[in-house]
């Protein structure tokens, strides 16, 4: 267990947890309302945290005061997408850090002692489960758990389910539209006749395991490498009155036992390593979900049966992947591509004109493909 210690009249410890892999602080000074931002900053920038114990409003300003010190964008110039992305990466990595030094203490019924400070016990009971108390948390990754907790309880509209999907905390949500209009276009395998059995792999919040139920597959199998993801997607499907149509396995493997008419998968689009869990939906290791996808699918297909990759070109246009690349995998897995559906993006960072990656992201395509076995 990691450990902080600070003096406060007398030594004083508290369990250390960051979501986002924070190193645990070494020198920890508590930090009040007379706490001036350029001094809090200066800390910051060396390493030391500030635990918290003024004002829970005074506390939030002077998060603000040192997200305006620390920029948005990386400074300097890079000459390609992919050495802009790399610097932006590692910016927000530094912007994490510094922010992530001013702390607060949950205690063991989750609670915050400070002046003003709303009730967060419940959404930091979802997100952290039991402790025993003192818990030192960033008041950064706190205020992303209360906001995750409001998003949990109203829920995200999906219009091709006509129903709502309610994330969990560390759970990547459908906010991105045009992947899950992908899966609800594409024809199904067979002509939709006889889609007995259908895969979602890395299921997250069980959107896509949801609509392929609604569009009339006898079982949905999913599957997810995240307790968080699986315990989300029971919910949404329970939700939506589809528990006896989906089954979440229980277990983290990526394929479940036996064969599907339909395997589908929407692994995360960067071939990057993901600097914590929080990351797992947008980051894959050395594309390992992709190509274990790919490297699996041939032998757990039925006869007729597809397999959709929902997957989108940015990592091509980044220079972290080429077409070339994609499609030899494919090959080499014993496929091949009998059809593909394009979506172009439809989020806000494509229409972002401040972002430096502005030309990239609104040039994206998302695709279906569909992949089948050689024709005997």
């Amino acid at each position: 267990m990691s450990t902080i210690h600070w003096i406060e009249t007398h030594p004083r410890s508290a369990r250390w947890h960051s979501e986002s892999g924070l190193p645990l602080p070494r020198t920890v000074v508590v930090a009040d309302d007379r706490m001036r931002a350029a001094v809090a900053y200066r800390l910051a920038c060396e390493g030391t945290a500030l635990l918290w114990r003024g004002d829970f409003h005074n506390a939030r300003q002077l998060l603000s005061a040192l997200d305006r010190r620390v920029g948005r964008t990386a400074p300097g110039v890079a000459d390609t997408p992919a050495e802009i992305f790399r610097s932006q990466r590692r910016f927000r990595g530094h912007r994490a850090r510094v922010l992530g030094k001013l702390l607060v203490l949950l205690d063991a019924e989750h609670g915050l002692d400070l002046r003003r400070a709303p009730d967060v016990r419940r959404a930091a009971a979802e997100a952290y489960g039991d402790f025993d108390g003192p818990l030192a948390v960033a008041l950064s990754e706190l205020l992303g758990v209360v906001s995750a907790r409001q998003w949990r309880e109203k829920g995200v509209h999906v219009p091709a389910l006509e129903a709502r999907i309610h994330p969990h905390y560390g759970v990547f949500a459908p906010t991105r539209s045009e992947y899950v209009d992908l899966v609800a276009q594409a024809p199904l395998p067979r002509g939709g006749r006889d889609v007995r059995v259908a895969f979602d792999l890395g299921t997250g919040t069980g959107v896509l395991a949801a609509l392929l139920a609604r569009r009339g597959v006898g079982q949905v199998v999913a599957t997810d490498v995240s307790a968080r993801a699986r315990a989300c997607a029971r919910d949404n499907v329970g939700r939506l009155g589809l528990s006896g149509a989906v089954r979440v396995e229980s277990g983290a493997e990526l394929y479940p036992p036996g064969r599907a008419d339909l395997v589908v998968c929407n692994p995360p689009w960067i071939p990057g390593r993901p600097a914590s869990d929080l990351d797992l939906g947008v980051y894959d290791a050395g594309g390992g979900m992709l190509q274990g996808f790919l490297g699996g699918l041939a032998e757990r297909l039925e006869p007729g049966g597809e397999g959709w990759l929902v997957l989108s070109d940015l990592a091509e246009r980044l220079g972290l992947r080429s077409r070339e690349q994609l499609m030899t995998v494919v090959g080499d897995a014993g496929l091949r591509v009998v059809g593909r559906l394009d979506a172009r993006p439809r989020h806000a960072r494509a229409r972002d004109t401040d972002d430096p990656l502005h030309a990239v992201r609104a040039a994206e395509v998302t695709s279906l493909w569909r992949l089948a076995l050689p024709v005997a």
